[in-house]
């Protein structure tokens, strides 16, 4: 059995910012919208920026799931409830009929649409205004490499 490697305390402290800063922030973007007249929850706006960003605004829902690092029945809860509110819609996938597609309603656009500015600004002015731009940069490259050896691995 191998040894365990603690975390040093500048590594502990780092830690325990990240997991506070992640949290604080996607409460504090998911209350801004929450509190807005936009009636989006911020997943269900996660959903819809990665519906517009596809092709004919669908996307499987396989893949949309692995986008969104969520479960499949944690996005097929979600769609269930934007499906209802006419934000989106499902529909078989033309190339394997097993396999069920995503697609972003008008109305769903002009959701994202609306509540896009809102998010952006909450987001530059919770994120990237308190941080230099090589500390943006640095916070990037840091994030890219967690997230290629989490996806590789």
């Amino acid at each position: 059995m191998s040894q365990t490697r603690w975390l040093s305390e500048a590594e502990q402290r780092v830690w325990r910012d990240y997991l506070e800063a992640t949290q604080l922030l996607w409460e504090r973007l998911g209350r801004e919208l929450d509190e807005s007249d936009h009636g989006l929850a911020l997943t269900e706006y996660e959903v819809l920026v990665r519906l517009s960003e596809a092709s004919d605004w669908a996307l499987r829902m396989s893949e949309l799931a692995e986008h969104l690092v969520h479960s499949r029945s944690r996005l097929t809860h979600s769609i269930s409830r934007m499906e209802a509110r006419g934000l989106v819609r499902r529909q078989a996938c033309p190339d394997d009929r097993r396999g069920v597609l995503a697609v972003m309603t008008d109305a769903g656009y002009a959701a994202l649409e609306a509540a896009a500015p809102l998010h952006v600004r909450g987001v530059r002015e919770h994120l990237f205004d308190p941080l230099e731009p090589a500390e943006v940069a640095a916070l990037g490259r840091a994030l890219a490499k967690v997230a290629h050896h989490l996806r590789e691995g």
